[in-house]
């Protein structure tokens, strides 16, 4: 088929391991599957899909930012770039310019209104940057040149000129995130076609506004199983308790704080010990700080698998609500 942008992709990925012909067989086999199946699944024209991903550009920056995600720096220094005074006065702001759109969206999905703030705050600054990468780029050139995760971004890209066409959107004209995520509260386009909501009620789901932004943030957390009223984390004290094997078990929460308890792992703050947790840590400038993660943390890592980012999130919004709580009687 002679997709030229994409057959350069796979040359220049001469790091992979695979000679230069060979990867870029590879990969321009893989993308005439993807054609295949988009025409044959989801009644794509052929000429014109081919037409479109020539088009597309392989962009050696999408790789790199990939490969050094910002979550992978330690917590304190993660920590500052997001939860800081700007972070603070844009939340109080947003908060309080659409307090009635926050306060119906808590209330139909149960969601806290500081969760949502401090999401879209963390994602885009309140709105302010929502990406400037050509989503189809992104995702072509993850889909095709990123083996690590191909198979996870042709997902991705099938789901987005699913939502392109869909909406009516020129699929070579819409800006997001190097990952390919759009919108106010950054959603890839599977997570868009599913959880996105018309909460502003003119018949369209539109991320690029803060009512639908606002009320699709809670829905996805509904979606994921958020408790209300219940804890996101509590600090713990692990004293001299064999911690490894706990750390190993994931995020996921497993098991009973109870019988963290008896493991020697003991919270610090109240919690019901028939709650089911997960043991995380975090690097401090002075060392690791351990927590016991709960539902709605795992909640938040259904936006974000990262702990760090979960953790932000969490500490974001706690501040934004004591200082709401101070403005706001």
């Amino acid at each position: 088929m002679g997709f030229a942008a994409l057959i350069r992709l796979a040359v220049v990925a001469l790091a992979l391991g695979a000679s230069p012909a060979a990867q870029a067989t590879a990969s321009a086999s893989d993308l005439q599957s993807f054609v295949q199946e988009m025409v044959e699944r989801h009644g794509f024209s052929r000429p014109a899909l081919e037409r479109l991903l020539r088009e597309t550009r392989f962009l050696n920056s999408i790789i790199r930012a990939m490969d050094a995600p910002a979550t992978a720096l330690p917590w304190h220094e993660f920590r500052p770039r997001h939860v800081n005074d700007a972070r603070f006065e844009g939340g109080l702001r947003f908060w309080g310019e659409h307090a009635a759109l926050l306060e119906r969206a808590a209330a139909e999905y149960r969601v806290p209104p500081e969760i949502i703030v401090a999401t879209i705050g963390i994602e885009t600054l309140f709105g302010r940057n929502t990406g400037r990468v050509n989503v189809l780029d992104a995702l072509t050139t993850l889909a095709f040149g990123y083996p690590r995760r191909a198979a996870f971004f042709r997902g991705e890209l099938e789901q987005f000129l699913l939502l392109a066409r869909e909406n009516g959107w020129a699929p070579n004209n819409v800006r997001g995130s190097f990952a390919g995520a759009i919108g106010v509260p950054q959603f890839l386009p599977s997570s868009y076609r599913k959880y996105a909501v018309d909460f502003d009620g003119d018949g369209r789901r539109d991320l690029r506004g803060v009512a639908d932004a606002i009320g699709s943030v809670a829905n996805y957390y509904r979606e994921f199983g958020w408790r209300i009223g219940e804890p996101v984390v509590i600090p713990a004290d692990v004293g001299e308790s064999a911690i490894d094997p706990l750390l190993a078990a994931g995020i996921a929460p497993h098991l009973a704080v109870g019988e963290f308890r008896k493991r020697g792992v003991l919270p610090l703050e109240a919690v019901d010990d028939g709650a089911l947790a997960a043991l995380i840590t975090v690097e401090t400038e002075i060392g690791p700080r351990y927590f016991l993660a709960l539902n709605n943390f795992y909640v938040i890592t259904r936006y974000n698998r990262s702990i760090n980012y979960a953790m932000t999130v969490h500490e974001l919004a706690t501040t934004l609500r004591q200082l709401r709580g101070r403005v706001v009687p």
